[in-house]
């Protein structure tokens, strides 16, 4: 029986979002079926026009508005909070190996989503998903509940350089 772990992708370097969709793609490779959920992004990405010449082996979702500076918008709280909801029902039924949640640890940063509420769904899921959690700013209490945690660091980024973000690089 496959027996799912808790992955974290968090920093502030360049990758996470690459790191997940690289999982959800070798998991899909292996006939694993994924539902991929993006918190806080609402443009039409890369990964969702890819993602859907799988088929159903893979659920793309955006929940969000785009990110958020400051104090969050009652919008962006809704978005969000019903996007979870949804993802929590996705991980409790038994219909998917690999559940991402990427930005999740943004939506926690920002106060979008209680980092209680993300604890509780680490220690709910089902032993046979794996959680993919990305995004700038875990929560202390959410790597600790993480089997695996893994650091993107900036070492140096072209948007220093007022670089924009690139269709098919960055979005």
């Amino acid at each position: 029986m496959f027996r799912g772990y808790v992955q974290i992708y968090t920093g502030n370097g360049k990758g996470k979002t690459t790191a997940a969709v690289g999982q959800a793609v070798r998991a899909i490779g292996r006939g694993f079926r994924v539902f991929f959920a993006q918190f806080i992004k609402s443009k039409e990405t890369g990964e969702l026009i890819a993602f859907k010449s799988f088929g159903d082996l893979i659920v793309f979702k955006q929940y969000g508005k785009g990110f958020v500076f400051g104090k969050p918008t009652t919008e962006d709280i809704k978005a969000a909070r019903e996007g979870f909801d949804e993802v929590t029902a996705a991980v409790l039924s038994g219909e998917y190996q690999i559940v991402v949640l990427d930005e999740i640890n943004a939506a926690v940063s920002s106060r979008l989503i209680e980092s209680a509420a993300l604890i509780a769904l680490i220690r709910n899921k089902p032993a046979n998903v794996e959680l993919i959690l990305t995004g700038r700013a875990a929560a202390d209490e959410v790597i600790a509940a993480a089997d695996l945690v893994t650091e993107c660091k900036e070492i140096k980024h072209y948007y220093n350089s007022a670089v924009a973000a690139r269709e098919g690089i960055e979005f």
